[in-house]
């Protein structure tokens, strides 16, 4: 049985770039959402690219979104809903048993919808 850590490290980044492209593609994939669903989003691996890659947040978060943060966040960002953002906490809780998992300092779209 193959394990993450068996697999060529070529094969994971190209899986890893993959996921990106993918994710910078599927803009209507809301950060909110993601979080909701899997404790982790955009946020989350541009975090932990800038930690491994030994850059800042800023630069791992540029190369995941493909622009700067900010600029994604005005574009495509659309406001959270009290229900979205009840899923997100409740997913987010369930990553304290992952060691180094820890999701983004600043979860995205925690404002309510109007």
């Amino acid at each position: 049985m193959a394990t993450i850590d068996s697999i060529d490290e070529a094969a994971q980044a190209a899986a890893f770039r993959r996921l990106v492209r993918h994710l910078q593609h599927r803009t209507d994939a809301q950060n909110v959402d993601l979080m909701g669903l899997a404790g982790f989003c955009r946020n989350c691996l541009g975090d932990w690219l800038g930690e491994a890659a030994g850059i800042s947040k800023d630069e791992g978060r540029e190369a995941v979104y493909g622009m700067p943060y900010a600029t994604w966040k005005a574009d495509h960002q659309q406001p959270a809903s009290d229900e979205q953002i009840a899923r997100m906490k409740a997913s987010v809780a369930r990553n304290e048993a992952l060691d180094n998992s820890a999701p983004a300092s600043d979860p995205p779209a925690i404002s309510p919808a109007k």
